[in-house]
């Protein structure tokens, strides 16, 4: 609360910094310890403060017991008259504390255009949607500003109502400006008017915060994303989309305290926690004869209709004679801003009187024939109807035809829409420019690019004409064709793979999903539907929309013309739909299945880059179900269909892609081969971003190369490299490999022993997989969690946790890491004394290797069964010798120096134990002296210690 701030509530006014409490003007007798709780309570009007908090705030310092604070309450509440003709100030909520329940105003000393809020502490990315530019200049509206500003600081939730026209956007918009600066930037704005399925709107609202919709029921990992973050949330147009804009706002504001929204409709959500604004009509002055014009200008509705007047090309003043007569216009419309702008835009070409007498002849029938309806609703839709006459035929039917567009068109669609034999492209262009001077159509610019939309008001009026006028089907057959011929036209070779190519169709997805919906309607063209589908999945992948990108190309493949099998339609709708299945639906051999059936396909076209699409894919699916040796084979094919190519970026990728497979193999020196070389190529040709299957193959080749770097001796330079992986995947800011990324490289630091590094590292990839419902990435990261925990000490807690981690991973049949996961399980149980589990453990470790066809994580297996062996009871030291030996061949093979080190220091140390120290020490000595950096690593610094101990 700042200096100087005023708190009002019923007949009181409390001013905290004087120490003052006024009823109706006169000073209210309290203590000090009474005006300290009444601060508390009311600086926090609406929360619940605990007996605790509120003893600490009146007493300071001191022991007091409850008894004194429900004495010092009950002072409280009769100084107030809480009771006494029906009013309510403090609430008792049982067992939890006290609750300041009556409505609170503030105001400062120095009046600011919002309410003070401390900055955001971090926000993750910046708003996908932009916020809409404000007016230059509004009319009336600074005070619904300021009071809707401070409202969201105390209240949280607030709903901007009245009807349409009213100009609930316009404020909004105002509102969220001026709270960039107090919510740190985090501000988001959606337009639920671009949304016309109510099942949409979660999608909407992720995509507008950043957030990756992956389950079939987003809102739990919406709640998830937003879990610690302050932002301001504006939903915008939430009347036609009510149950499920009511349903998220209620469940972000008991879930998300962080989040403050600020929702528009033209009526009450009716949601839990939602305070009501009700915006009023712009004031205008009384109607009568001797009213000058001064006293009318004096009003925002005059002002507003007077602003209209000269941008029409009225030239002249408001006199005295014609101020009666404005203001009986602005009286007659009720002070709605809408149709106020309408009329005020019509004096350019009638006149004031003019104006008037048109409104009252055509307009009062109208309010008579409509008393069954709220009196603005009906002066509004007759005000609408009063300017649509007032069109020309063609200016009507271009407005119509308009209505069709969700969210932002450009002229080009436009043009393409509402354009036909009678109307051409250029007379839609000059209808347009004449549809903006009469205030029916906005400019609204988008990404430096000029943008066009109705109001919502209008466009909800035009829809209606539309839908009864007999060229509908017809003009949103127009729409469909549109958006299916623009999309396609946009996409040259591998468009419909690449990130960039399709982020240009980003703005008009309320535009695809409406011409979707309609061309699979039954009133729709099915064939417009396949094409358009086909146009659309690749961006709904790319925005992650995966669910909406599954859905349309089941759609697609189940009307695709019999003499479409086999084109590249069907190619398309073929690959993406699996893509999408393993992100929604997990590792089944479905997907497995689908991917091979579009990549028969791709090959039987002799599309490369589909196949190289999709053989990335198959690769990227049989590593998840741990069949490394099938994704080394695929891998090598792509390399084949890459050089085909030509393509620089291709070839990179699979290069990369071949290195990721060499590593999970085994094969180090293969995966510093090719990795390396992708990645030289990539920059040699600037193609470093290149996605293939949902995945950044630059960011895979770099985590790669870390763990290989790591392997081979190179500990310093895997640490570089993972950090520089880190910096590029939070950059790039996808989940998906951010995630991926942050997996692979906490392995690298649990190696080196970087645990305070690694532990930051887990906990991250924590926060962030159930931020964006990341199932599988959440369960490796208990995984690690769990390793972490047993270097740590902890070998009780890290086994727990990596037993449940094990198991979900079975039943998700997701395999990369789950024989390293048995090893360090293993570990676990050995350091908790619990030998004879740790063997089996390890013995169902290198069994699932030999199942996987993978050696990367034999000879770490191979040594801790040698460890296990020492362990036992009786030992085996026999068998302990025998499984140290083959697990340095293991390494050696592998050309994996770090874990040559790792078993030469269990064998050294058995020899040692048995008086073969010399032997110990040459071999210890000899695998020591090849390292040439990484000193200060827990491996190296532990074998100088023990050569050290045995003399050397």
């Amino acid at each position: 609360m700042a200096a100087g701030d005023v708190i009002s509530f019923g007949p009181f006014r409390l001013i905290p910094e004087e120490r003052l409490l006024l009823r109706d003007g006169e000073a209210v007798g309290v203590g000090n310890r009474v005006l300290d709780v009444l601060v508390a309570l009311v600086e926090t009007a609406g929360e619940v403060v605990s007996q605790r908090d509120l003893i600490a705030r009146a007493w300071p310092g001191v022991m007091v017991g409850d008894g004194s604070l429900r004495v010092t309450i009950a002072s409280l509440r009769k100084a107030l008259g809480d009771g006494e003709d029906g009013a309510r100030y403090v609430a008792n909520v049982t067992g939890r504390g006290y609750c300041f329940v009556a409505p609170v105003d503030r105001a400062a000393a120095q009046p600011s255009a919002s309410a003070p809020l401390p900055p955001l502490p971090e926000a993750r990315s910046v708003p996908k949607l932009k916020l809409p530019p404000r007016l230059p200049r509004m009319v009336g509206r600074d005070d619904a500003v300021e009071a809707l500003s401070m409202l969201l600081a105390s209240r949280r939730f607030v709903s901007v109502v009245g009807p349409g026209g009213m100009g609930k956007t316009t404020v909004a918009v105002s509102v969220a400006h001026a709270l960039l600066d107090a919510f740190g930037n985090a501000v988001y704005f959606v337009d639920l008017g671009a949304v016309t399925d109510a099942a949409v709107v979660l999608s909407a609202v992720a995509t507008a915060l950043g957030s990756s919709v992956q389950a079939h029921d987003p809102l739990p990992g919406l709640v998830a994303f937003l879990a610690g973050r302050r932002i301001l949330l504006v939903l915008d147009n939430c009347e036609h989309v009510i149950d499920a804009a009511a349903s998220l706002t209620e469940r972000l504001y008991n879930d998300a305290p962080g989040v403050h929204i600020l929702a528009t409709s033209r009526e009450a959500l009716r949601a839990e926690g939602e305070h009501v604004h009700f915006l009023t009509p712009l004031g205008h002055p009384p109607v009568r004869e001797d009213l000058t014009a001064a006293e009318a200008l004096a009003t925002p509705a005059v002002q507003l209709f007077m602003e209209r007047a000269f941008a029409s090309g009225h030239s002249g003043a408001l006199t005295d004679a014609d101020a009666p007569t404005v203001a009986a216009i602005c009286s007659r419309l009720d002070g709605i801003a809408l149709a106020i702008e309408l009329a005020g835009s019509r004096v350019g070409a009638y006149g004031l009187q003019g104006t008037a007498d048109l409104l009252s002849n055509r307009f009062k029938l109208l309010w008579q024939g409509r008393r069954s309806a709220p009196p603005r609703h009906k002066t509004l839709a007759a005000m609408l109807d009063w300017s649509f006459n007032l069109l020309s035929d063609r200016e009507r039917r271009v407005l119509r035809r308009l209505s069709i567009f969700v969210g932002v068109f450009t002229l080009e669609a436009a043009q393409a829409v509402a354009a036909d034999d009678q109307i051409d492209a250029g007379d839609v262009v000059e209808t347009i420019a004449s549809l903006i001077d009469k205030s029916l159509v906005w400019i609204a610019p988008f990404d430096g690019i000029t943008h066009h939309r109705l109001l919502d008001s209008t466009l909800a009026f035009a829809a209606e004409k539309l839908a009864q006028a007999e060229e509908a089907n017809a003009v949103a057959r127009r729409h469909a064709l549109y958006y299916a011929h623009r999309l396609s036209s946009g996409a040259g070779e591998g468009v419909a793979i690449t990130i960039e190519d399709v982020a240009f169709a980003a703005p008009y997805l309320g535009n695809i999903r409406a011409a979707l919906e309609w061309s699979f309607s039954p009133a729709g063209e099915a064939a417009i539907g396949v094409e358009l589908a086909a146009a659309a999945v690749p961006l709904l992948f790319d925005l992650t929309l995966f669910i909406e990108c599954g859905r349309w190309c089941e759609q697609g493949l189940a009307a695709l013309p019999a003499d479409e099998e086999g084109s590249a339609t069907h190619l398309t709708l073929q690959a993406f739909l699996p893509a999408a299945a393993m992100f929604t639906r997990g590792n089944g051999d479905d997907v497995g299945r689908a991917v091979e059936a579009a990549l028969n396909l791709a090959e039987t076209r002799g599309d490369r880059v589909y196949q190289m699409h999709l053989l990335v894919g198959l690769g990227i699916f049989l590593t998840r179900i741990g069949d490394f040796q099938g994704a080394l084979r695929v891998a090598r094919r792509g390399m084949a269909v890459a050089e085909a190519t030509a393509s620089p970026g291709i070839v990179a990728t699979a290069e990369s892609v071949l290195g990721v497979a060499c590593h999970l193999v085994g094969d180090q020196l293969g995966t510093r081969r090719h990795c390396e070389r992708g990645l030289a190529i990539a920059e040699a040709a600037g193609a470093g971003q290149v996605a293939f299957f949902g995945y950044d193959h630059e960011v895979r080749a770099l985590i790669a190369l870390a763990r290989c770097y790591w392997l081979i001796g190179l500990p310093d330079r895997a640490a570089e490299t993972a950090r520089r992986v880190i910096d590029l995947a939070t950059h790039r800011d996808d989940p998906v490999n951010l995630c991926m990324t942050l997996i692979f490289t906490t392995t690298v630091f649990l190696w080196r022993g970087d645990l305070d590094e690694a532990e930051r590292l887990v906990r991250r990839l924590l926060g962030h997989a159930a931020r964006h419902s990341l199932g599988p990435y959440h369960t490796l990261g208990m995984a690690l969690s769990g390793e972490l925990a047993v270097a740590r000490g902890d070998p009780a807690e890290g086994a727990a946790l990596l037993r449940r981690s094990l198991g979900v991973l079975h039943l998700q049949k997701h395999h990369a890491l789950t024989p390293a996961l048995h090893g360090a399980l293993a570990e676990g149980l050995m350091k908790a004394g619990e030998a004879e589990e740790a063997a089996a453990v390890v013995d169902a470790g290198l069994a699932l290797s030999e199942a996987f066809g993978e050696t990367l994580n034999v000879p770490e297996l191979l040594r801790l069964r040698g460890e296990v062996l020492l362990q036992t009871v009786p030992a085996d030291p026999a068998g302990a010798e025998r499984a140290f030996r083959l697990s340095l061949q293991q390494a050696e093979e592998q050309s994996a120096l770090s874990l040559e080190l790792r078993s030469a220091i269990g064998l050294a140390r058995q020899w040692s134990s048995l008086g073969r120290s010399a032997e110990a020490a040459d071999l210890l000595e000899g695998v020591h002296r090849r390292f040439g950096e990484g000193g200060q690593t827990k491996d190296l610094k532990y074998a100088r210690q023990l050569l050290a101990d045995l003399g050397r």
